[in-house]
């Protein structure tokens, strides 16, 4: 309250609002532990993944006894922020964040923020802010890069003003193939941080939508101006209506994952069983590990004959029927694994 730019009125503000999480990886531990701190009133964290050990190079809210208990990334982020700031209330929802899911977990929230890896998520934000007139904002990082760009429905460029449509498989960089910097990543998560306190105590006036990109290894930092694209009104999102992610048009049914040699499978239907019933099915089939959250099954014995010959192969499958395959970055293999364990 001691900062100028906040001051008792907008300490108010920010305990009166809610933000919407889409991430809880590198980037979303990072501004959910800003944000709580800041005592930002309700924080709805939506991830689908799980603790890997692996994680613990960049995620900060995580630690060995998460990936120990297998615990959801949501759920485990939860808990260490509870423990943070008990006033701030945290709402884990462990879920793929669809054409379908996200409509409603956004309702309640003013703001939207970007703390995934895969561009088809951001432009379905993009897609749902220009929508609902609320504003997100888009944060990226790999390698030693971050680059954040704020986005006001209305008044600045959007994403698909500045990318038309997704970078072409192979055409940019990715954490496969350079890694990630941890440094990297809070600084570009802290700038999102505090873009999101800026908006949500009412100075969004001074926000010019500008894409700022920033290399921590060499120091350098740039701030690419979008109002030509914004004027130039020709963004088939902002200008002309089209909303390909928000309609369904533009959506996977499997989504190979960033950095994780793992792909995520999602059914088109829910899971018919409990997770209990799936594992009494699954219990010959490789070792089980079960908890109200997820079953994971480590797969023991592949079939020689069959072109599924990595070890160690895992699905790990939610409530909802939604799976992530690890062991192979093939969709058409983890959609085999899925069939023939869990069918559909």
């Amino acid at each position: 309250m001691l900062f100028s730019g906040i001051g008792q009125t907008g300490q108010q503000a920010l305990r009166d609002s809610s933000v919407l999480l889409v991430g809880c990886g590198a980037l979303g531990c990072v501004v959910a532990d800003a944000l709580t701190r800041a005592g930002v009133g309700r924080i709805r964290i939506v991830d689908r993944d799980f603790v890997e050990l692996s994680n613990l190079q960049r995620q900060m809210l995580f630690d060995e006894q998460d990936v120990t208990e297998h615990l959801p990334k949501a759920i485990a982020a939860a808990r260490r922020l509870r423990q943070i700031n008990s006033d701030v209330i945290i709402d884990p929802v462990v879920a793929d964040a669809d054409c379908n899911s996200l409509p409603g977990l956004a309702s309640e929230a003013s703001l939207l923020l970007d703390g995934t890896d895969n561009f088809e998520i951001r432009y379905l934000l993009n897609d749902l802010s220009l929508e609902t007139g609320k504003p997100w904002i888009f944060t990226g990082c790999t390698g030693s890069h971050g680059q954040v760009m704020p986005v006001l429905p209305g008044r600045t460029a959007c994403l698909r003003c500045l990318l038309p449509s997704p970078p072409p498989p192979g055409s940019v960089e990715t954490c496969d193939t350079a890694g990630v910097l941890g440094p990297a990543v809070s600084v570009a998560a802290a700038l999102q941080a505090a873009l999101a306190l800026k908006i949500l105590t009412g100075h969004t006036a001074e926000i010019t939508g500008q894409l700022s990109v920033i290399d921590v290894w060499t120091g350098a930092m740039r701030q690419v101006d979008t109002t030509a694209l914004k004027n130039a009104a020709t963004c088939p999102a902002c200008c002309h209506g089209e909303r390909l992610w928000l309609n369904g048009t533009h959506r996977a049914a499997s989504t190979v994952l960033c950095g994780r040699n793992a792909v995520q499978i999602t059914p088109p239907e829910p899971l018919q069983r409990t997770l209990p019933e799936l594992a009494r099915q699954l219990q010959n089939s490789g070792q089980i590990t079960l908890n109200k959250f997820l079953l994971r099954l480590q797969l023991q014995n592949p079939e020689k004959d069959s072109d599924l010959r990595e070890t160690g192969m895992e699905l790990t499958i939610f409530p909802d029927g939604r799976a992530i395959i690890r062991g192979t970055s093939d969709p058409v293999v983890a959609r085999s694994l899925y069939s023939r364990y869990i069918g559909g």
